[in-house]
């Protein structure tokens, strides 16, 4: 009977090998409908004016006098976004939370006299304010000896996912980073089946090259920018998988974790809005970089930028001038003559990604005039063209995998 059901089960996925035909599941549409997210980078590196640490800094280093991990979750929710990635343990191998299977932890540091639990703090904040938790665990560990074992370090990084998926309640995404092997030849089917038992709702992030079982991919850069044609169905070692791109960059240009007298790396407001536009804009999921500096606080300055750009997105995109009816999603009526200078269009994931064409037309008069077009659209496709003054604007969908299921598009005026 068993084997009837594997064999029913591989020919079910046989079928299902056909771009058209694969659909996210409910947790990867949740997802994708977050947006916008922060990765937070803080640890022995934040005190030593360093990107990468050797695993030999002494726990005495992390001592920040002033943390706290409300002020960083209010200046993410200030830019909008809906969920945070705390970066647990880095290629250093210092853990921010008291583990039971290292000693080199903040549990050695005089932070709190040792009792302190980086993790826990930021788990609670993100749950009092409203946004989705995350976890960053580095497989690449240059601090412990067991890493030159590949069995008896599997062991220990299995440990630490279990740890972290049990005390950390409901977590949105499990970060695996791509950095660093020396030789290591990681169990990856292992680490997917031990999240998969403890935090079954949780997607698993990995570069395409990386892991071949993630729900998530990296975008390719760490410039925040994606491929204007994305496509959320990708072809990894001939398997057919909805892996959605999310796309991070730091807030400071080339720093991931904070830096002294680096304030004029700081991203500027076009900067991030152009940023924008080539991820959430182009169907991905934008990750900023955040870190907060070694009083434990975030940066004013980068507080205030984060505000900056939460607030431009929602001047921009906060209240369209029109928005398409259901039973026309891709025909925008605005009544009357106005100025407009962009579009947000929406396929319904839970039908698929379809579109592989479309133009974008206003009308002028009793004619109809190209305004903007464009390859995919999946998840989010925003469309900035040149001011027009019009009545209605209507999507035409020139080429697709299959049907086409529209959300209702909205337009905007910018200059409002």
């Amino acid at each position: 009977m068993r084997t009837l059901v594997a064999c029913l089960f591989w020919l079910s996925a046989l079928q299902a090998q056909n771009f058209a035909d694969l659909r996210p599941s409910p947790q990867q549409i949740g997802w994708q409908e977050l947006e916008i997210g922060v990765l937070v980078h803080f640890g022995p590196n934040t005190f030593m004016d360093r990107e990468w640490g050797d695993g030999k800094a002494d726990p005495a280093v992390f001592d920040p006098k002033q943390l706290d991990a409300e002020q960083w979750v209010r200046a993410a929710k200030a830019a909008g976004a809906k969920y945070l990635i705390m970066v647990a343990k880095h290629h250093d191998g210092f853990c921010l939370w008291p583990s039971r299977h290292t000693d080199y932890s903040v549990k050695r540091s005089p932070w709190k006299q040792g009792k302190g639990d980086v993790v826990g703090e930021v788990e609670q904040a993100c749950r009092k304010h409203g946004l989705q938790f995350g976890i960053y665990l580095s497989p690449w560990d240059r601090h412990d000896p067991r890493y030159a074992d590949n069995r008896k370090y599997d062991d220990y990084y299995a440990a630490q996912m279990t740890e972290l998926a049990t005390r950390y309640g409901p977590l949105v995404e499990f970060w695996l980073d791509g950095a660093g092997s020396e030789g290591h030849v990681y169990d990856f089917v292992r680490y997917v089946r031990t999240m998969r038992t403890y935090q079954p709702n949780a997607l698993l992030f990995a570069s395409l090259d990386f892991m071949p079982y993630g729900d998530i991919r990296w975008v390719g850069n760490e410039s925040g920018f994606a491929q204007e044609e994305n496509w959320n169905v990708v072809d990894n070692y001939g398997i057919l998988r909805w892996r959605p791109a999310e796309a991070d960059t730091p807030l400071r240009h080339g720093h991931w974790f904070w830096h002294p007298n680096s304030e004029q790396r700081l991203k500027s407001l076009e900067e991030l809005m152009e940023i924008y536009h080539k991820t959430a804009g182009r169907g991905a999921q934008l990750v900023l970089g955040i870190a907060p500096d070694n009083r434990g606080l975030l940066p004013e300055a980068d507080a205030k930028r984060l505000e900056e750009f939460g607030g431009e997105v929602r001047r921009l995109y906060g209240k369209p001038a029109a928005v398409g009816r259901p039973a026309d999603p891709g025909f925008v009526s605005l009544g009357r003559s106005r100025r407009v200078d962009r579009i947000v269009l929406q396929e319904d994931l839970a039908h698929g990604q379809m579109v592989r064409r479309f133009r974008v037309e206003a009308r002028a008069g009793q004619e109809w005039k190209e305004v903007a077009r464009g390859s995919t659209i999946g998840n989010r496709r925003i469309l900035v063209f040149e001011p027009v003054e019009t009545s209605a604007l209507k999507v035409v969908i020139e080429a697709s995998l299959g049907p086409v299921h529209l959300k209702p598009a909205a337009v905007y005026d910018g200059a409002q």
